[in-house]
């Protein structure tokens, strides 16, 4: 897939035009509030077989050859290079797509077996429903082999709502987690509706991870934390609690998020990872946790200083970072997930756990700020999809912050008052996409299911196979 950038003038027939796309394939995929009303700066995701190549340092045209297993030539030619010695890092460039002529008495079965791809991604790549009917001469896309990850999403949508979307997208998630069991001063644990989302979760081969906090709507949770994480009893109450509840529901794993945990409780929390993990790997269960975005492990303060990296990436499976709300809602206008930010996070997780147990987190929703901004206001917060309309109805140009990697607009409503929206776009979306191939990362893990954005589901799709459990 390729990412267009709306251009002043252009129309949605030019573009299609273009890349020789249909007006309705792109519509299909991005969502589009008005086909006839594209916006200056706009992201739009085009559904080709073409790809986008980074140039990095140190790279030739030869080794960017070798790794898409294409010719040089084919890169010269569909890039129009005449001289390939202007070639930079940083440059962009295209990359054809694998194409295969069906030879006589060739089946898809060895065609597959050519590429080491699989049957059913050659049928997906070229709109085809049978196997049998392919034909000499015939060409056909060739999938490249894509990175495997696995893919984590967070939902405190209502029951029946939450159901439907992991019906809709289930087949992009290895893990879904309602969000989420409130853990009382009793060790106990505050119920909630998640029967019909565990049951979409099981049909689409999702695997439910039952996510226990001590945050709630009305308070950060610290005094909450002290009490279960400084009491040994209180502890092994709670893990029993977890073990109860999840052999009654099916969840298969467990993720402790404890935010805002008092600095003398680091160690106390740490155990109770410990207490966690001993009690149920035997069990058959996994166990992760969250942790707050910290860039060093002097990094103080009531949300970070008992998040102790290293000791979460020694003990559990896998930790998510909570790489956003940068841009929280009470914050002056700025980017909620930006890349610069969330990279510092990477590498210093880097620096103390490995790759394979990190998780990228991902928001996808968008804030709307008043502007100027006055101390104690609060942003709208809603989803991609609407941040387009909104943008659409006012007729704003987008702009692009090129160090946060993230999209933003500027709009006057009908009262006078000024607006500034920071959003998700295909652009900031592959940008995240290519942190986890960068790093070599485990996963991604979105907050939170429930915000409409179409362009990130169809470049997930198109980065990354998805592990299933």
């Amino acid at each position: 897939m390729l990412i267009h950038v709306v251009r002043s003038g252009e129309s949605l027939w030019e573009i299609a035009n273009q890349y020789n796309v249909s007006i309705n394939a792109i519509q299909q995929i991005n969502q589009l509030p008005d086909l006839n009303k594209l916006l200056i700066g706009q992201a739009l995701v085009i559904p080709t077989a073409v790809e986008t190549h980074t140039i990095q340092a140190g790279e030739t045209l030869w080794s960017i050859a070798q790794r898409y297993s294409i010719p040089i030539q084919s890169i010269l030619t569909i890039n129009q290079i005449t001289n390939p010695n202007l070639l930079y890092p940083g440059v962009t460039i295209y990359i054809p797509p694998i194409i295969h002529y069906v030879q006589s008495g060739q089946t898809l079965y060895q065609i597959a077996n050519q590429y080491g791809t699989m049957i059913q991604s050659i049928l997906n790549a070229n709109s085809l429903q049978n196997q049998n009917l392919i034909y000499i001469g015939t060409p056909l896309i060739i999938p490249r082999r894509k990175p495997l990850i696995e893919v984590n999403a967070y939902t405190y949508q209502k029951d029946e709502e939450a159901a439907q979307t992991v019906n809709e997208i289930g087949y992009l998630l290895t893990y879904l987690s309602p969000f989420a069991y409130l853990i009382k001063e009793d060790g106990t644990l505050e119920p909630f509706e998640d029967v019909l989302m565990i049951d979409a979760a099981n049909s689409q081969n999702v695997t439910p991870m039952l996510a226990i906090t001590n945050l709630s709507t009305t308070s950060t949770g610290t005094n909450l934390a002290n009490t279960i994480l400084s009491n040994p009893e209180l502890r092994e109450k709670l893990i029993s609690n977890v073990l109860q509840l999840m052999d009654e529901k099916g969840y298969k794993g467990l993720n402790i998020d404890f935010e805002y945990v008092l600095p003398e409780d680091r160690e106390n929390y740490n155990q109770f990872l410990q207490l966690a993990v001993d009690r149920l790997h035997p069990r058959g269960y996994f166990v992760s946790t969250a942790v707050a975005p910290k860039t060093s492990g002097e990094q103080e303060g009531l949300l970070y200083t008992a998040h102790d990296y290293e000791a979460h990436g020694r003990i559990v499976d896998f930790v998510i970072l909570m790489t956003y709300e940068w841009g929280w809602r009470g914050a002056s206008p700025q980017a909620i997930s930006p890349a610069n930010q969330m990279r510092r996070v990477v590498e210093y997780a880097l620096s103390v756990m490995p790759a394979n147990k990190i998780y990228l987190g991902f928001q996808i929703y968008a804030r709307d700020w008043k502007i100027p901004h006055v101390e104690g206001a609060t942003a709208e917060t809603f989803s991609p999809q609407e941040a387009i309309r909104r943008a659409t109805q006012y007729n704003a140009t987008i702009q692009y912050d090129n160090t946060a990697q993230s999209p933003f607009f500027r709009y006057v409503d009908e009262q006078g008052q000024g607006h500034e929206v920071w959003f998700e776009d295909a652009r900031s979306a592959q940008a995240k996409f290519d942190m986890v191939k960068q790093y070599n990362l485990r996963g991604i893990s979105y907050w939170a299911l429930g915000y409409d954005y179409p362009q990130n589901w169809a470049l997930l799709n198109s980065n990354f196979a998805i592990r299933k459990e």
